[in-house]
């Protein structure tokens, strides 16, 4: 049984359908000295104070559909300096070059080696180099359709970004995805900075090609750097789901799984399955 010093952290639980009855069953469990309702996310959260032990807390947690997390009580949000994220399946629901590519009729195809990148499976390089070749002809008006038809922000981000934004933190987008739909993602968000690729357009079509330095792991990773680089000391906070993201994680104070593959979730110092990113308010003081 792994016991943890009290003076330590608190262990934050959360759900959709969290009740007070299951807040209280895992402080039985965690062995926690008090109970304290949270109200930074939509969702229904408590703080438990002083959790004694780690073993199958995680595992009940799951069980009742809840996010668990153990956090230092000495994390503040007013600390926080930098918020950083991925866009496609982390700021937004869909991964955006396999809805440009269902305009194509070749979806299948396409997911298929985002799906592979995404678990690490494939160099994110070739595997964006490959993606954007079989676009090759496509009118760039499937774009705006994507962006009005299918692109929705994930839940809880916009109560998210307000509230890291309240506090004093600078926000980053950085994508391997594309510069169409993080131009107006910034605009619509409120975002600070952001970062992606280009396609390169010719005669009102995209030619199957990136325009100018592919944005992957190691750039996403730097720019969070470089952001961090030119602010008063601080918590840097990122956010992802895939295992293009986790350069990135190494670069952050908090990493924070959204929704994400195991590879991710098993690098990261949190991960949210069942709320909205807005659940990661709850994780700071």
């Amino acid at each position: 049984m792994t016991r943890i010093a009290q003076d330590e952290v608190d262990l934050v639980v959360q759900g959709p359908l969290a009740s007070v009855d299951d807040a209280g069953a895992i402080a039985a469990i965690a062995g926690c000295d008090g109970i304290v309702p949270l109200s930074r996310g939509a969702a229904p959260a408590w703080r438990l104070a002083l959790p004694r032990v780690r073993d199958g807390v995680q595992e009940a947690c799951a069980a009742r559909g809840l996010d668990a997390a153990f956090v230092p009580r000495t994390r503040r949000l007013a600390d926080v300096r930098v918020v950083a994220m991925d866009m496609d399946s982390t700021l937004i629901t869909i991964e955006c070059v396999d809805e440009i590519a269902d305009m194509h009729g070749i979806k299948p195809q396409v997911a298929q080696i985002t799906a592979a990148a995404m678990r690490g499976e494939i160099d994110f390089r070739e595997s964006l180099t490959r993606r954007v070749a079989l676009l090759a002809g496509l009118p760039v008006e499937a774009l705006a359709r994507v962006y009005d038809e299918r692109l929705q922000l994930s839940p809880g981000a916009e109560r998210m970004l307000d509230g890291f934004h309240r506090a004093g933190a600078r926000s980053l987008l950085v994508s391997g995805g594309f510069t169409y739909f993080t131009d107006r993602l910034q605009t619509r968000a409120g975002l600070d900075h952001t970062l992606s690729n280009a396609l390169e357009i010719h005669d009102g079509r995209l030619t199957g090609r990136i325009q100018g330095e592919i944005v992957d792991a190691a750039a996403k990773a730097g720019a969070l750097r470089a952001l961090r680089d030119t602010l008063p000391a601080g918590i840097a906070v990122a956010f992802g789901d895939g295992a293009n993201d986790l350069p990135m994680f190494r670069e952050a104070d908090v990493s924070i799984a959204y929704r994400a593959k195991p590879v991710v979730r098993a690098h990261a110092t949190h991960a949210i399955e069942h709320c909205g990113l807005d659940a990661a308010l709850n994780l700071f003081a």
